[in-house]
């Protein structure tokens, strides 16, 4: 039986490579399908769309829409400043999608995501406030309640088979109650350490900036190179080289524009210059990679679209069930930490109501409108990164519009409810083409 991130399962003779490249997939060349040439590519791609297996692109044309619209309505919207400030707004949903996308993967979710997320950014918090902790010690305190609070939720879900909309949306309620505990109620924790705070607040150097998109283009070339030689040389299906150079060539391009945009200085004041890469978007990227990674070549990721596609299958063929569905919810609330603390340096505290009220939301529209499926088996870490962009980029654009607040909420929710539509949709059109 082979597991490949597009699918759930399927029985075959010959095991291919599964999956994409993900973080410059071009998304239409799944490394277990060949052409020969960019445009054959091309064909199968505008195919697999047809056929329901539509991916990012809803979420990406919906994104350049929304950027165009924007752009015109606004003057400041593409200016330096606000695209470094849309890119900290929408690191912390992003991260938080990321988690998600692992939940949702086995049709499962978790409400409690935000509450969590914040609940280990508060420990966090407290222990360097009223404790003395140092950064490092205090980080690792709130990743592990994070992923205790997963644990909690993974074996009632799993073991008692509760449904995981009721647990998740108990554990959302009760850990309000223990964050208002925590800090007390009307109060708040300040997040003043330099180095978390800098997260949010501070950029790379324009050299450390280059030296880092260097680094990461040519990593990826090396690491793409060697792969497609090994494919070659085994005489495994593959993509066409002018689409391997292609993917190269698209990172450069977007690595290479990205950082010289943001090592312009962006101030306002001349005497306070503010250029280089935001170190938020350093760690998305991080986490990106680490994911695309996990999903898309390891044991454990075709694990998890395996179970997400059809559990009983999955028993059969051998995979441990309920390990996986556990192991998800403990990384899903394990990744709400990191993004509760990318949170808590933006806004430079945490309070007993972080985390409680459209954090969750977005990060769930995030990770739908990015692609990932609601119904299970379907779905990528790019997905959260993409969705995330696209939720911080209609609050940032309204926002700048001075439009009344009820206008973000009924856009957002019309973007996720059409998200929403398109992934039902496609998933008939799969079904009806037998993808």
């Amino acid at each position: 039986m082979t597991v490949g991130p597009d699918n759930t399962s399927s029985t075959s003779g010959t095991t291919g490579s599964s999956g994409s490249t993900a973080l410059a997939d071009a998304d239409f060349a799944a490394d277990s399908r060949s052409s020969g040439t960019l445009g054959d590519a091309a064909r199968d791609y505008i195919n697999r769309v047809r056929s329901g297996d539509m991916g990012s692109l809803p979420a990406v044309l919906g994104l350049l829409v929304l950027v165009v619209i924007f752009s015109i309505a606004s003057d400041t919207f593409t200016t330096k400043l606000n695209i470094a400030n849309l890119i900290t707004q929408a690191a912390p949903i992003s991260v938080l999608a990321m988690g998600l996308v692992i939940v949702l993967l086995l049709g499962e979710i978790d409400l409690s995501a935000g509450v969590a997320g914040s609940t280990g950014a508060a420990v966090t918090a407290l222990l360097i406030v009223d404790h003395g902790q140092g950064w490092p010690v205090a980080v690792l305190a709130g990743l592990l309640a994070g992923a205790v609070i997963g644990l909690a939720i993974g074996l009632l879900v799993a073991r008692l088979g509760i449904p995981s909309f009721v647990v998740t949306l108990a554990f959302f309620l009760g850990l309000q109650g223990v964050m208002l505990k925590m800090i007390g109620e009307g109060g708040s924790v300040r997040f003043a350490n330099e180095f978390l705070r800098g997260l949010a607040i501070k950029n790379l150097s324009p050299t450390a900036g280059w030296v880092l998109a260097v680094v990461v283009v040519a990593a990826y070339t090396l690491l793409t190179v060697r792969r497609y030689r090994v494919q070659v040389n085994r005489g495994l299906q593959r993509p066409p080289l002018g689409l391997v150079v292609f993917r190269i060539v698209a990172l450069a391009v977007v690595l290479i524009g990205l950082v010289a945009f943001m090592n312009v200085d962006r101030s306002r004041n001349p005497n306070f210059p503010i250029e280089g890469v935001p170190r938020m978007l350093v760690v998305v990227m991080a986490l990106l990679v680490f994911w695309t990674f996990i999903l898309n070549r390891t044991r454990y990721g075709r694990y998890l679209y395996a179970v997400g596609g059809n559990a009983e299958a999955a028993r059969r063929a051998g995979i441990n069930v309920l390990r996986i569905r556990v192991s998800a919810f403990v990384i899903c609330s394990t990744m709400a930490v990191i993004s509760g603390l990318l949170l808590a340096a933006n806004t430079g505290k945490v309070s007993p109501g972080s985390g409680a009220g459209n954090t969750l939301l977005y990060a769930v529209a995030a990770a739908v409108i990015g692609g990932t499926s609601l119904f299970g088996g379907k779905g990528r870490a790019i997905d959260a990164v993409i969705g995330g962009v696209v939720i911080a980029t209609v609050s940032n654009g309204l926002l700048l519009l001075n439009n009344a607040a009820y206008i973000n909420f009924i856009v957002t929710g019309a973007v996720l409810l059409l998200a929403a539509s398109v992934d039902a949709i496609s998933r008939r059109r799969r079904s009806a083409a037998g993808v």
